[in-house]
């Protein structure tokens, strides 16, 4: 399945038609299909590119060396992530995956620095934290930029999302499913789930697998071209708008076991707003037809909750 496609320089650009295309073509996807993916991103390839090198790199080490990473009262918020740590909710079986996360930077006497801990930084990986952080301000930018469509869509002043995500406490996670080695028990390299955050930027993926679940109930598999971004809806902008924009399901299969020997990298980033933001329904998509279907809930109580029921916090 191709999915649909859309040019952010459309937006970003200085003809107004060409915006309010962007921002239909934009909001119809998200409310039929639920991904699109973005060309003209605003993420520089050679930084994709050195990103993933980097990467890889740092899952080619030793695990006792990638486990001196891993701080378990972080929740795996920040540092490293061991393998088979972290499950779908609902399910039992822990994903086929190791993960590193790097989060928001905030100064010292900000007063949102106590619920943003430090970054894990890497000593054996040269450039390794200093392109984590390019890659997370440029995911940062471009993701703005879609919710300032996505704001115009629901009938929002443009700029409804900036100050909430500003400084928000989004994750940039480099993933590994590393190669399958035996009969896996009942796991796929991740059991099908929902994203927790507002949206979700996907730069690239060196292997195959990613697939969502249609309307009609059918897996497909998703492909886009090299030199573009697939950005999906998740959870929180599901419950902001009641529904109109849905959280699409998605899964990682494994392989064909002829390449079972092969690793899979992929690098999402999680666009967060602060953790005050109110979650609750959106007046204009609450009606007679359309009643209310999610308690109200901020943006921390929410992530708080979804942790728990992955495995990642106690």
């Amino acid at each position: 399945m191709t999915i649909p496609v859309v040019d952010l320089s459309e937006f970003t650009g200085e003809d107004p038609k060409l915006k309010e295309s962007f921002v239909q073509k934009l909001g119809k996807a998200y409310e039929d299909v639920g991904f699109v993916a973005v060309k003209n991103h605003g993420i520089p390839a050679n930084l994709i590119e050195d990103l993933y090198k980097y990467v890889q790199q740092f899952f080619s080490l030793p695990a006792d060396k990638k486990r001196a990473y891993e701080i378990p009262e972080l929740a795996g918020q920040r540092g490293y992530t061991s393998f088979g740590k972290e499950h779908a909710k609902g399910s039992e079986a822990p994903d086929l995956k190791e993960f590193f996360q790097y989060g928001q930077i905030v100064s010292n006497d900000h007063p949102l620095k106590p619920e943003y801990p430090d970054n894990v930084s890497v000593e054996e990986v040269e450039g390794f934290n200093e392109t984590l952080y390019k890659a997370y301000r440029a995911f940062e930018k471009s993701g703005k930029n879609l919710l300032q469509a996505i704001a115009l869509y629901l009938g929002l002043d443009e700029h409804f999302f900036d100050d909430k995500v500003e400084e928000g406490n989004s994750i940039v996670r480099a993933i590994h499913y590393p190669p399958i080695t035996e009969e896996p028990k009942s796991a796929i390299r991740a059991e099908q789930h929902e994203d927790i955050n507002l949206i979700t930027l996907l730069v690239g993926a060196s292997a195959g697998g990613l697939e969502i679940l249609t309307k009609q109930n059918e897996w497909v598999p998703v492909t886009s071209l090299e030199d573009q971004i697939v950005v999906n809806v998740g959870d929180m902008l599901q419950r902001l708008t009641n529904n109109k924009l849905k959280s699409t399901t998605h899964r990682v299969v494994n392989p064909p076991r002829e390449l079972w020997h092969t690793s899979r990298f992929s690098i999402p980033f999680f666009l967060h707003p602060k953790s005050a933001m109110d979650l609750s329904a959106l007046p204009d998509c609450v009606d007679e037809s359309h009643p209310k279907i999610f308690p109200d809930i901020t943006a921390g109580e929410y992530l708080d909750e979804r942790l728990r029921e992955i495995g990642l916090k106690k």
